[in-house]
């Protein structure tokens, strides 16, 4: 944690929803006047797009399986040292990933990085969005069953080895739709997007369920406040599913970590439809996803500048 240069981290898996609530965000920092850093989790992969595919390949002819949610490919130990130099001195090096969506700020072609520049010497905090914004790998290998039969809850306690990105965060939202939702999602977005054929896909989150569940899932119990989004619909068999499921077919259920340093009756009063679930949860409707994100966090992030002062 870090009074002066505070780090806030949305993480979850590609195609969670973290852009709508980095979006969120946005507006809160524009409305607030904070000059935020941003941080794409994109930018702390090992490899280009073209490297990682030879890599994957050459580690299922080995027999082995790696996939975008693990240390192959990911640089876990340059984003905890990005989050540990902000948060001791306020500056440090990013890149990003050049995509369809951002391919018109760079010359770089899609699927390359950019070179790592320094970020601006005034920044009021680091805004994280990607997929281990709250990691924590005890050791660099798989855990086994065993080990994660229970998962440490809090994020700042003493390890010996391994990484620990989740230690620097000081606000920390989780966002993860409901394994099904994340599967329909993950499906409609490769079919269109990378033009792979149902099979093909189903084949990859098999492949990468392993690495999901031992450096994503644990994520989202060590972060703050969980976003978790699951269908009112029939969604039995996502691999059957013609849609996505919209928002309004969809409620999101908000789970608070300390919920005795929220008023989640306020929080109730003021988002439509919500309803206290649990002693630490909300249930809201779908569409009111991003009102909530403002009545919730937009008080969060004023108290942590607030504290620089």
């Amino acid at each position: 944690m870090s009074v002066k240069h505070p780090v806030i981290a949305v993480t979850g898996a590609s195609g969670a929803g973290t852009t709508v609530v980095q979006q969120a965000f946005k507006e809160i920092f524009h409305r607030q006047g904070i000059n935020a850093g941003f941080v794409q989790g994109d930018g702390f992969l090992r490899y280009n797009d073209k490297d990682s595919e030879k890599r994957i390949s050459q580690s299922l002819a080995d027999g082995r399986y790696v996939s975008c949610y693990g240390p192959e490919l990911n640089d876990f130990s340059r984003l905890e040292s990005c989050f540990s130099g902000y948060a001791d001195k306020g500056h440090e090096s990013l890149r990003c990933k050049v995509s369809e969506e951002n391919r018109h700020l760079y010359d770089e072609p899609v699927g390359e990085f950019t070179e790592w520049q320094p970020i601006e010497s005034d920044t009021d905090c680091l805004f994280y969005e990607g997929m281990h914004g709250g990691v924590v790998a005890q050791t660099w290998t798989r855990r086994k069953n065993v080990e994660t039969a229970y998962v440490e809850n809090d994020r700042r306690a003493d390890r010996d080895k391994g990484v620990n990105v989740a230690q620097y965060v000081d606000l920390l939202i989780g966002v993860v739709p409901a394994i099904n939702l994340e599967w329909i999602q993950r499906i409609h977005h490769d079919q269109h997007a990378k033009q792979q054929q149902p099979e093909q896909i189903t084949t990859n989150i098999l492949e990468q369920l392993q690495d999901y569940i031992h450096f994503i899932v644990p994520q989202f119990s060590v972060s703050d406040i969980n976003f978790q989004r699951m269908p009112i619909i029939d969604t039995s068999n996502p691999f059957d599913a013609s849609m996505v499921p919209a928002e309004h077919e969809s409620i999101v259920i908000v789970s608070f970590k300390e919920p005795a340093k929220h008023d989640l009756v306020n929080y109730v009063n003021r988002i439509e439809g919500a309803v206290l679930s649990r002693r630490s949860s909300l249930t809201i409707p779908g569409g009111q996803m991003q009102h909530a994100l403002d009545v919730i966090c937009a008080p969060l992030i004023e108290a942590l500048i607030q504290r620089k002062a």
